[in-house]
């Protein structure tokens, strides 16, 4: 393992959208070298003002080759900006040996310079927001304590589900409000979903289609798989002795989310990319999210295990989950389950989002910080108890959650 490159202190937080939350103030509060760059300066002082941060960070005017002339052999860039500008970002850190943190999924454009920077001495920490992020940390923390449970060498089947959404705190009849990246929301629905389902592998061209009801603490959602579940079956760690039977990361709305976009689904399916694209508009304009508005954000991950004998372990029974980790009518002969349910809303000062987004990568960075995460990647926590620490932090940062263990 290379030396890692020891941290200098200065923050390079880069874009302030809708993202940039409390966590930002959480670094000022870490080291007083911040800097936050935006579209000017003066979008950058403005960002720092609605923040309660004047004075407390220096605003600059992003621009790739500004950011590089001020980077530093050890200081930490973390990229708010969408998930196609890292891999210049990334490239940018590499050249001037600065570490890297975003909140998005790991691109392969960024996977590809994740070699140079590890033998550099860099940290390249991804995948450390929201979802993904502590989705990470509570589906690491589970599996550990099953695998405690039951034992990695038992033969034992499992059903794995994560669902995660942002949605309104109070639902108009669309169900539904756009505050950022629209066409994004209308292209996640038009990319195909993986994942494991009455213990195959299940591919779906438009996610919609799967979706199902879903009881969070005895409250009726809607959820649908979304991106490719299936490698993560490595990634946090399940044995091979133990065969998933359900595993699926996916997408939380509103009950009543299908019926009301009918209309919307009937044009995902017809409409060229043009077409879209003006409809993300149409919608964002219709059903925007407006000052008054307060938003939630549901996170319910649940793993439950069972063993030979178990009523679970010959496959059969519907996939369908509550908050307690439990398949609906098929949970009481399970060896052991587990869940975590994070429900916030947003008030007047920070909306949820921005507040689970913000708060775990700003905890990501303090730990680059702290030179505790090697050099190389990092998907958020990767261990269970680093993933355990992490969220013993973020619940006295004000990020509750609720676990329940069933053994």
């Amino acid at each position: 393992m290379p030396d890692l490159v020891p941290a200098t202190g200065t923050v390079h937080w880069v874009g302030a959208g809708l993202s940039t939350g409390s966590g930002l103030a959480a670094l000022c509060a870490h080291t007083d070298g911040v800097r936050l760059w935006h579209r000017t300066a003066e979008r950058a002082a403005e960002a720092l003002d609605r923040l309660g941060l004047t004075g407390r960070a220096e605003p600059l005017a992003h621009t790739l080759d500004a950011l590089t002339a001020r980077l530093a052999p050890g200081d930490v860039v973390v990229s708010m900006l969408p998930a196609s500008d890292h891999a210049a970002l990334l490239a940018a850190c590499v050249t001037r040996r600065a570490h890297f943190a975003c909140s998005s999924y790991v691109s392969d454009a960024v996977l590809e310079q994740v070699p140079a920077a590890t033998g550099a001495g860099l940290v390249v920490l991804t995948e450390a927001g929201l979802d993904p992020g502590v989705d990470h940390l509570f589906a690491h923390s589970l599996v550990a304590r099953a695998r405690q449970a039951v034992g990695d060498d038992t033969a034992a089947s499992y059903r794995l589900t994560s669902y995660c959404g942002g949605i309104p705190a109070v639902p108009d009849d669309f169900r539904y409000r756009f505050s950022w990246a629209p066409l994004g929301v209308l292209n996640a629905l038009r990319s195909p979903a993986r994942y494991i389902e009455d213990g195959t592998e299940t591919v779906v061209g438009r996610p919609w289609e799967a979706t199902r009801e879903h009881l969070v603490d005895g409250e009726a959602f809607e959820v649908y798989p979304n991106r490719d579940s299936v490698p993560f079956i490595g990634q946090y760690g399940l044995p091979r002795a133990w065969k998933p039977l359900t595993f699926v990361r996916g997408t939380l709305r509103p009950d009543g989310w299908l019926r009301a976009w009918d209309a919307v689904f009937d044009e995902l399916k017809a409409g060229d990319d043009a077409r879209i694209a003006a409809l993300a508009q149409e919608l964002a304009a219709a059903h925007p999210t407006t000052e008054t508005d307060r938003d939630r954000v549901v996170l319910a991950v649940s793993l439950e295990v069972h063993v030979p004998g178990d009523r679970e372990g010959d496959g059969g029974g519907n996939a369908t989950g509550d908050a307690d980790g439990r398949a609906e009518g098929a949970a009481d002969g399970a060896a052991w389950s587990g869940s975590y349910v994070l429900d916030l809303e947003g008030d007047e000062e920070e909306s949820a989002m921005a507040r689970c987004v913000s708060r775990p990568l700003a905890l990501g960075v303090r730990h680059i910080l702290d030179g505790a995460l090697p050099p190389g990647l990092s998907r958020a926590a990767e261990t269970a108890p680093r993933s355990e620490a992490w969220l013993a932090e973020l619940g006295d940062q004000g990020i509750e959650f609720t676990l329940r263990v069933e053994d």
